[in-house]
């Protein structure tokens, strides 16, 4: 009987279809509709009768919805009733009831990997490096992150007791209150260098609007030389609080972003409509590859209309913009329906999801198809590719050895090390490790395994396997095997080669043990190469006035510039980093 009735209402939509078809007269996409959907429930319901073992009616569904969308884009996406709740945390609201940490496993064990400022786990003085062992009696040796994530959140003021182990302390119980988790769009601000006023939004879900018109209320009333916005790593959210965002900073009435798709309904041109909370501060944004969607909307149309300088590295390339469709038993669909264009008129969707190769990959819109638009005072933008910053930064990658000391999570173990016998620190701004302290960390690595190949390894390894190919390797093998011991001695002295790296890496999670998420910020900024030529750009009023209206040259920091400015915009990308933003 169970059987029964599912079939019969998976029948009904077909069935619905079926007579709207009648209705209007059998148009041919109606009937490929009906068509089609009534082959897809036949098929499902011939494999759940006959397969020959047990099949998982829900994990299946999702399966083939799931292969079935992704062959438009992967924001096209079907949720299912059993994953809504993470849906809205991730895409819409930033509130949960919970403890107030994140998790990771290790070795089949779980533990904290960051405990959130004025929540009750930190209330607790839970620490990140903690081990979790049990949540209200239930042992975790069998759980991953995700089950033990959802064992954490639950109503707020409901008691939750864990099982915590620190170091080689004996478990301790320790019972907590859940209370409601809010993270926070913004996730600092405040005064930096060169007296400017300094915004970080992470993310544009519910509210980042109202949260970057207080940071910028709070900021003016210390009356900044400047305002800098950064995004870096944001992908984005919610459109319109893009919007809100813009008019903070451009008159009323001006057009932002306009939307446009296949149905005239869903088109849309979002224009301001307050008055600009600082129409004449100084202002800049500060971009870098992950910078995506409603980011690109923001730093698009204040480029645009010639109101931000755009710091940093070319924007990820996402003009799509998706909305959310409900579907039988609290499932639903989000669907991408428009594209974006910012008030120059390009789209910077850099994907061409619509003209795959014959293998199914994506290709990027081809230079020779992008396309010159005009800002309003004249200057050149170009479509089909991201945002392109006004002044590019370089972004350096690390050190392989530094690299693998994050990966292998020892400069995490330190830090939790060195919390447990340091009561207290100096402030972030100040803090500094010693060269004493320092070789203590490399003292702690003496027994650690943090092996790693370099990029000359990794090449001397290629010219092994192709002089192997080529039945040639014997007679280079000496030459091979000198220089592969050659470099494995330099490598002996990478932990001083690049201990600038290193030990900033190193304070900066130190400080978060102390200062918590608020401290990072504050430990990185001395080393901010970005926020440095951001501060740099609003100070020279000069030059600032002559990028904005399109007398400047492009500029290039840490990087030479090519021969003309068209060329290098097409050139500046940049490869994601393991630095904290």
């Amino acid at each position: 009987m169970f059987r029964v009735k599912k079939y019969r209402k998976i029948w009904l939509p077909a069935s619905v279809i079926l007579v709207a078809c009648l209705l209007f007269g059998f148009s041919d996409d109606m009937f490929q509709i009906a068509k089609n959907l009534e082959v897809f429930t036949a098929l499902y319901k011939e494999v759940n009768i006959n397969y020959v073992d047990d099949i998982n009616s829900a994990k299946f569904l999702k399966t083939g919805a799931d292969a079935m969308l992704d062959g438009l884009d992967p924001y096209t996406e079907f949720v299912p009733e059993s994953e809504i709740e993470d849906y809205k945390l991730h895409y819409v609201s930033t509130q949960y009831g919970g403890i107030g940490t994140t998790i990771f496993s290790r070795n089949g064990n779980v533990y904290v990997s960051e405990v959130f400022e004025g929540f009750p786990a930190q209330k607790a003085d839970i620490r990140p490096g903690d081990q979790i062992m049990k949540i209200n009696g239930i042992d975790l040796n069998s759980k991953n992150s995700d089950d033990v994530s959802q064992l954490l959140k639950g109503s707020k003021g409901a008691e939750i007791k864990l099982l915590v182990k620190r170091g080689d302390a004996q478990p301790k119980e320790i019972a907590l209150t859940r209370d409601e988790i809010r993270q926070p769009n913004v996730s600092y601000y405040g005064m930096v260098g060169g007296n400017m006023g300094y915004i970080k939004l992470d993310r544009f879900l519910e509210n980042s609007g109202d949260e970057v018109t207080n940071a910028l209320t709070e900021l003016k009333k210390q009356n900044p030389n400047g305002i800098i916005l950064d995004l870096r790593s944001n992908g984005g959210g919610i459109l319109q609080e893009a919007v809100k965002i813009v008019n903070l900073f451009v008159p009323k009435g001006v057009e932002i972003v306009s939307q446009r798709g296949k149905i005239k309904e869903k088109n849309f041109t979002y224009n301001t409509i307050n008055n600009p909370l600082a129409a004449d501060l100084p202002l800049v944004v500060l971009v870098n590859s992950r910078s995506a969607s409603a980011s690109e909307i923001v730093a698009g149309s204040l480029q645009d209309l010639d109101r931000a300088v755009i710091v940093g590295q070319r924007s990820y390339g996402k003009g799509l913009v998706q909305q959310t469709f409900p579907l039988p038993y609290n499932s639903l669909v989000k669907i991408t329906i428009a594209k974006y264009y910012v008030p120059s008129g390009r789209c910077i969707q850099a994907l061409d999801y619509t003209h795959r190769k014959d293998d199914g990959s994506v290709v990027k819109v081809a230079d020779s198809l992008m396309h010159e638009f005009k800002t309003k005072d004249g200057r050149s933008v170009y479509d089909g590719s991201g945002i392109y910053p006004d002044v590019f930064v370089k972004q350096d990658r690390f050190a392989s050895i530094t690299a693998s000391l994050v990966s292998k999570l020892l400069i995490f173990d330190y830090a939790n090390l060195y919390r447990d016998k340091h009561p207290k620190i100096a402030d972030p701004a100040t803090f500094s490790l010693s060269d004493g302290e320092y070789n203590d960390f490399v003292k702690y690595l003496s027994d650690k395994n943090y092996s790693y190949s370099s990029p000359a390894e990794k090449l001397l390894d290629q010219v092994k396997t192709e002089s192997t190919k080529e039945k040639q390797f014997d007679q280079v093998q000496s030459e091979y095997d000198a220089l592969k011991a050659k470099l494995a001695e330099t490598k002996k002295n990478d932990l001083q080669l690049h201990k600038d790296e290193i030990k900033q890496l190193l304070e900066n999670e130190i400080v978060s043990r102390y200062y918590f998420e608020k401290g990072r910020y504050q430990s990185n900024f001395k080393h901010d190469k970005e926020l440095a030529a951001a501060i740099k750009t609003i100070q020279d009023k000069t030059e600032l006035d002559a990028i904005l209206k399109g007398e400047g040259n492009y500029k290039v920091i840490g990087k030479p510039m090519l021969a003309s400015a068209v060329t290098t915009k097409k050139a500046a990308d940049t490869t994601i980093t393991n630095g904290d933003q």
